[in-house]
């Protein structure tokens, strides 16, 4: 089996693509959504969070707000929260892993996929990527969101540049869509012919 590691900065079209590589029939791990999962209503991470940051968690799951309020800029609450969380989603992963262990390829969908070092355990790195014009317009049409946001969220992000010349693959999204489905069509191609050799 090939791990493919697909990542891409805000409003690049990340959720797009993943979901071309499920029509395709390729499994893809959501991390973001296996989080979701483990904080939302009847999460399995609930009594813990809850034990360690009391007041954060209700019959809808971790109120992000409150939880954000009380670990942002608190490195040493940040690791608690991530010593919870962070063993759970590698279950999650392995399970995964598991169900889909007849396959000959999978996509784990990892927003920070290289400022976290996870490319390092993915055989092959796919980025989505798009114009800077094209990027903007798409979160700013977000509810709620600014561009001074949109500045603070890419400052915290890779360069969209330093990321392409780091990916073993890229997909463009500011082109048609059946465009983009074409180069995930020709990724997966690839990465079946790598393996054949």
């Amino acid at each position: 089996m090939r791990t493919i590691g697909l990542t891409g900065s805000i409003g690049m079209g990340k959720s797009t693509v993943a979901a071309m590589f499920a029509d395709e029939g390729v499994p893809v791990f959501d991390a973001d959504a296996a989080v979701r999962a483990l904080q939302g209503p009847g999460g399995r991470l609930l009594p813990a969070i809850e034990a360690a940051f009391p007041g954060t968690t209700g019959p809808a799951g971790v109120d992000r707000a409150t939880l954000g309020a009380q670990v942002f800029g608190d490195p040493a609450a940040l690791k608690r929260l991530e010593a919870i969380v962070h063993p759970a989603v590698g279950e999650e992963r392995a399970a995964f892993l598991a169900r889909h262990a007849d396959t000959d390829m999978v996509v784990f969908d990892v927003p920070l996929l290289f400022e976290t070092g996870g490319d390092r355990n993915v055989d092959t790195t796919v980025v989505v990527s798009a114009d800077a014009a094209t990027q903007a317009a798409r979160v700013l049409a977000r509810p709620g969101m600014t561009r001074e946001r949109l500045a603070d969220i890419l400052a915290r992000q890779m360069p969209d540049a330093d990321k392409r010349a780091r990916a073993d693959y890229v997909v463009p999204t500011d082109i048609p869509l059946e465009q983009t489905r074409a180069a995930v069509r020709r990724v997966i191609a690839c990465v079946r012919a790598s393996q054949d050799r």
